[in-house]
């Protein structure tokens, strides 16, 4: 995908972005408290938290696959992260929301996560980046 990803932060809007950029679709908002320096270190180790959740059924991360929504790194530093699911069928329905909130908790500095499971708008592969495409082969 060639598509920006949009970094967020009330606080400084022209701020520049984390180095790592997520997916456009996985938006990362952070809180007008916290320092721009800090919000960017959250994120890029939410990110690679992220990174390290897999799809038992599918050999690429969650993160990659574009499952992950939304990101909001509130002043207190809780983490609320919005994903969805390949399908509302998943097998894993049960368990992936808790491997991502036990990922993202063990990031230094987050003092909690919660995990939403949504639907809308419903996953499709166009929101798979194109590591995910490769490791899938789906060109």
């Amino acid at each position: 995908m060639t598509e920006e990803t949009q970094v967020t932060d009330t606080a400084a809007p022209d701020a520049p972005a984390a180095t790592e950029k997520p997916p456009q679709n996985a938006a990362v908002s952070g809180s007008s408290a916290l320092p721009q320096a800090e919000l960017d270190q959250l994120t890029d180790n939410i990110v690679s938290a992220l990174k390290t959740v897999f799809d038992p059924e599918i050999p690429a991360d969650i993160y990659e696959l574009g499952l992950i929504y939304r990101v909001d790194i509130a002043d207190d530093r809780s983490v609320k992260i919005d994903m969805s699911l390949t399908s509302p069928n998943c097998p894993s329905a049960q368990e992936l929301p808790i491997m991502v909130e036990n990922a993202v908790s063990s990031v230094p500095g987050v003092k909690e996560t919660k995990v939403d499971v949504v639907w809308d708008p419903p996953w499709d592969p166009s929101r798979m980046s194109d590591e995910a495409r490769l490791v899938l082969n789906m060109w």
